[in-house]
């Protein structure tokens, strides 16, 4: 099956420290798929506010769901402590915010979104008032985002941070819904896919972001997404929804 972008998806960097806004309109069948990241959304979709956890595998919107979706999705790690709820608990799943907030929290994010001029402020604002009602997150968790973007193993990632493997692992759960492995997986994928969708050979890739060999590159992205490679290259990948 050929594959294509989202139909209108446009993004742009949030006021929000490491976040990006963004809206999509509609969903078809050919879309590319959401392909896991590391980081969760806030979503408006069709008037309803709801939660994008961290995926492990592609995840596409049954196609006609919704006409427009606004999202603004948080740099890794950051978004439980923000929305209140361990990214574990979200994971692989799509939640109305009604069913993790209280009645008067909602109603406070509802108010916020419906005085803005349009879904894209409205998050952003909503955002930052958790921002500032909140405890910033563990700052261990840029840093292993960093370290295990960049190639680092998870022993070293936990050397560095002066932690044992066992609360490195209870940490990442927490912040990034599963294990430091996973999470270093999911970031060479994408590293991979950007170099290569920059022009660069699949081979030279695979030996840069420091997988075994090309073949070895197709295997994780098929897991991941479900689709080769050369499905992926040239398409514009939407990361959340």
């Amino acid at each position: 099956m050929e594959v294509h972008p989202p139909r209108g998806y446009r993004e742009r960097r949030s006021g929000v420290s490491g976040a990006v806004v963004w809206t999509r309109e509609g969903v078809v069948d050919t879309d590319l798929p959401v392909l896991p990241d590391g980081s969760m959304d806030l979503l408006w979709i069709d008037g309803r506010l709801s939660v994008a956890g961290p995926d492990t595998r592609a995840y596409r919107p049954p196609a006609g769901f919704a006409d427009r979706i606004t999202g603004i999705r948080f740099f890794p790690g950051t978004a439980p402590a923000l929305l209140g709820v361990p990214a574990h608990e979200l994971r692989d799943t799509r939640a109305d915010l009604a069913d993790l907030w209280s009645p008067a929290r909602l109603r406070r994010a509802s108010e916020l979104i419906a005085k803005a001029p349009n879904p894209a402020v409205g998050l952003e604002t909503i955002a930052r008032w958790r921002v500032s009602e909140t405890d910033a997150a563990d700052p261990m968790v840029r840093f292993i985002v960093i370290s295990l973007g960049s190639g680092m193993s998870v022993s070293a990632t936990a050397e560095e941070l002066g932690t044992g493997p066992r609360r490195l692992h209870r940490l990442s759960l927490a912040a990034f819904g599963y294990g430091p492995k996973t999470l270093g997986r999911v970031l060479r994928m994408q590293r991979a896919l950007a170099l290569a969708r920059g022009g660069m050979g699949l081979a030279e890739v695979a030996a840069l972001v420091g997988y075994a060999d090309q073949a070895h590159l197709t295997r994780d992205i098929r897991e991941f997404s479900d689709m080769s490679p050369g499905q992926l290259l040239g398409l514009v990948e939407m990361s959340s929804v």
